[in-house]
């Protein structure tokens, strides 16, 4: 039985966060070799999300400023 401080965390199945458990799903609808490795590749990827305390949301916003650069600019790139 879970007590009600546990309805915060995230969805599980066993070990696996619900987000990796999705491809799983898609490949057990489609069972082909590419959707195998697409689940597998998925399921990776978000144990290593998970591992280093990212979110879905918090990684995106982590890649577009590691993308962006330390450098920000204030004008618009039209009017340089």
């Amino acid at each position: 039985m879970a007590h009600w401080r546990d309805s915060a965390r995230n969805v599980r199945m066993w070990i696996v966060d619900f987000r990796a458990c999705f491809p799983l799903l898609i490949f057990l609808f489609h069972i082909t070799w590419v959707t195998f490795g697409l689940a597998i590749v998925a399921m990776v990827f978000f144990t290593i999300l998970e591992h280093f305390g990212f979110t879905v949301e918090v990684f995106a916003r982590w890649l577009r400023s590691y993308i962006a650069g330390p450098r920000k600019i204030a004008q618009p790139w039209w009017k340089m």
